[in-house]
């Protein structure tokens, strides 16, 4: 279960496949295909606990099993809609609610700061924490019953306190390695050596769950079992592979976080969209790019440099700007101050069908950016020795 907060500047989109169930926050709830795995296998895994207490359910054991498997990953949901209660809250725009084969993440909007970003990692936990005293509270009527209700009181308490205590572990992609990164993120000013840091402690936790999980039955003497073995494995290498995406994540954003929108973009000259190719040749200057706009300034189209010098000077005045230029869609803006991650994630998300963006400042449009300028960048950032 984790929460990851994306670069701003990027539009709030949805990025998991599967069945949306509601919204929450103003973002999907997805069910993915991969939850009706985990539930499976927790039902199976919880049966024989079932038919211990109740020997007699026959069918009803796995019915039973299935109850305590959705009450589970209610509170797998109760967490991530806590995660995007608290970013809502503090202003950010929430992306998706997901139920996962791992349990469930929530994605939302970057930009804010380090005290952002924890507390809405920190609700987590704390979420499934309350949840265990709830359940206990209620356990303890029942307790030495040997009932169905007592069984699934005591599992609803012992999941939650697991749940919320091992997602407080120090690494990420855990909620503890959010909370790691942002006091990181505070102490040093620097967003990604805060990922660096929890993404290495978070190989540690990973290495240290393997070894808790093998390692020290083996040492007792005993003989761990295959399940145990096999899950251990599964969450170790689930943990592992989640910091290591971390520590190149924070590597990559901290390599192009020297990038600015001001740096990279051309100077521009403006020709109104009702002009004509002869308008836009007597406002041109060399070095600059020409960008078409309507009344209002809102930039609709980049003149082609090759296709306006193309058009013979007897039909210059008569042929329209239009004729030489190609549309920007909505999302081809960048803000003149856009940096870094930021800047890069704008352009990426803009490049499937702008070959160029406008940079404007406070509305007005200062620049034209094309994405290969970006992609160059980006490329010989990422060839420098660390």
């Amino acid at each position: 279960m984790s929460q990851t907060p994306a670069p701003r500047g990027r539009r709030p989109r949805r990025t998991s496949s599967g069945w949306v169930i509601g919204r929450l926050a103003g973002a999907p709830v997805v069910v993915t295909p991969s939850w009706f795995v985990a539930a499976a296998v927790l039902t199976v895994l919880f049966a024989p606990t079932v038919r211990y207490v109740s020997p007699d359910l026959g069918i009803g054991t796995y019915v039973v099993a299935l109850a305590f498997v959705l009450l589970l990953f209610l509170s797998v949901f109760l967490h991530e809609a806590a995660h995007a209660l608290v970013a809502r809250a503090r202003g950010h725009e929430v992306h998706e609610l997901a139920l996962t084969l791992w349990g469930g993440h929530t994605a939302y909007g970057g930009g804010g700061g380090p005290l952002d970003a924890f507390l809405v990692a920190v609700v987590g936990p704390v979420t499934n924490l309350a949840l265990a005293g709830g359940f206990w509270a209620a356990f303890q009527p029942v307790r030495g019953d040997a009932s169905i209700a007592g069984l699934l009181l005591y599992a609803g308490a012992f999941s939650n306190a697991f749940v919320g205590i091992f997602n407080l572990l120090p690494g990420l992609p855990l909620d503890g390695g959010q909370m790691l990164e942002s006091a990181v993120w505070a102490g040093t000013g620097n967003r990604e050596k805060g990922t660096v840091a929890a993404g290495w402690v978070g190989r540690v936790v990973a290495l240290t769950v393997i070894v808790w999980v093998v390692g020290v039955p083996v040492a007792r003497g005993e003989q761990p079992s295959l399940t145990t073995v096999i899950w251990g494995v599964l969450i170790g290498g689930f943990l592992w592979q989640g910091a290591s995406s971390a520590v190149a994540s924070g590597k990559a954003r901290a390599a192009v976080a020297h990038l600015r929108a001001a740096d990279l973009m051309l100077p521009v000259r403006l020709v109104y969209d009702t002009g004509t190719v002869a308008d836009a040749r007597a406002v041109s200057l060399p070095h600059h790019a020409l960008v078409v706009v309507d009344r209002a300034g809102t930039a609709v189209a980049a003149v082609d440099p090759q296709a306006l010098a193309s058009v013979p000077e007897a039909v210059a005045a008569t042929t329209p700007v239009s004729a030489v230029a190609q549309g920007l869609g909505p999302d081809a803006v960048v803000d003149v101050g856009a940096t870094g991650s930021e800047l890069v994630g704008t352009v990426a998300e803009a490049a499937p069908t702008a070959p160029v963006l406008a940079v404007t400042h406070a509305g007005a449009v200062v620049g034209l950016l094309p994405v290969q300028t970006v992609v160059e960048a980006v490329r010989a950032a990422n060839a420098k020795p660390a």
